[in-house]
């Protein structure tokens, strides 16, 4: 495995070896001791699969009181996934990196609590597989407008048709007004 630190601290790209052959591939996608060796000490406590359509996107969400550090992969498809940095204590507040994930390339990219998360979908349908070191807490959550001019997130979206968002997304607070970490 390669780990790519990312242009904010504590953010990872993972790039597994991929053994290929005529049967198909095998990759290690989680090794405890690898992953330690690059610094990240994680223990996971819940795994959550999505299913979603070319144009959704989905974030920008984050648990304040139970915060979580994720490791997501794309299984099928691909996304452009986003980690924006809500530690108020570093010079890298408020900044994000994008990723793209996708099946084929089979990257994985970690991000420790203390993140908000979204991804939007550039494929024509995206399963995304995501590992949790907490487990969800609803009343702890907390969503970012993706939108917001003061991120300026570069999302590859088309502007005809806007992305397909929930409500509760669509209705995110302003990352001037969001509750962030200490």
């Amino acid at each position: 495995m390669k780990f790519e630190p990312q242009a904010i601290a504590d953010l990872v790209l993972v790039k597994p070896e991929v053994f290929d052959d005529d049967r198909g591939f095998f990759i290690e996608t989680w090794q405890a001791r690898k992953f330690a060796g690059a610094g990240i000490d994680a223990t996971f406590v819940q795994e959550n699969h999505a299913k979603s359509k070319k144009g959704v996107l989905r974030g920008l969400h984050y648990q304040l009181r139970q915060p979580q550090g994720k490791l997501v992969r794309v299984i099928a498809g691909e996304v452009f996934d986003v980690a924006v940095d809500l530690r108020r204590r570093g010079s890298t507040f408020g900044k994000w990196v994008g990723v793209y994930l996708s099946a084929e390339n089979k990257h994985s990219f970690w991000m420790p609590p203390g993140f908000a998360h979204g991804f939007y979908v550039t494929s024509d349908v995206a399963e995304f597989v995501y590992s949790c070191t907490n487990f969800y807490a609803p009343e702890g959550e907390r969503c970012i407008l993706w939108s917001d001019p003061d991120l300026a997130i570069e999302w590859p979206v088309n502007e005809v048709p806007p992305p397909l968002v929930s409500d509760k997304d669509a209705a995110g607070t302003r990352f001037r007004d969001a509750e962030c970490y200490p």
